[in-house]
């Protein structure tokens, strides 16, 4: 049963990825500016919006079923993130802790103009995410592999 919902999230995650991959090429060609016209700005908060939902789905849905699947205790968000990171899925948790205050600020930007200012940091960030969910699915190939 564990094995089957660890399918169907790799699967999930494999969606998500490939959302957020067509973002940030999008977005990636058109690169940091002061000012966007309505196509570009479109583009980027398509990628903010796959970016936070793609960071959450990672560290609660996914994480957690790693958790799960592999009979760890199931903690506060910290152990999963701890727990991810001792599966080698990602080099450091300062990182991922940033994406998740950069996801937090998108969330939390109503105004234009504010949004605008994170374009810089999703991009970035967004890199780092796509890193860190192929090496998820790489590690979910495995487990599924092995067992």
């Amino acid at each position: 049963m564990m094995k089957n919902k660890l399918e169907q999230d790799k699967i999930l995650l494999k969606k998500q990825l490939s959302w957020l991959e067509i973002s940030y090429n999008e977005c990636n060609l058109i690169g940091i500016k002061k000012s966007y016209n309505v196509d570009e700005f479109g583009k980027f908060e398509t990628l903010c919006s796959r970016y936070s939902r793609s960071i959450d789905f990672l560290i609660r849905k996914i994480f957690r079923t790693l958790d799960e699947y592999e009979f760890e205790n199931q903690g506060t968000l910290i152990d999963v993130v701890n727990n991810a990171h001792k599966r080698g899925l990602f080099s450091d948790v300062e990182i991922l802790r940033i994406m998740k205050d950069v996801r937090n600020t998108i969330v939390h930007e109503y105004i234009e103009d504010d949004l605008v200012n994170v374009f810089e940091e999703v991009l970035e960030y967004s890199f780092e995410l796509i890193k860190i969910i192929s090496s998820t699915l790489r590690y979910i190939e495995k487990l599924l592999i092995e067992n």
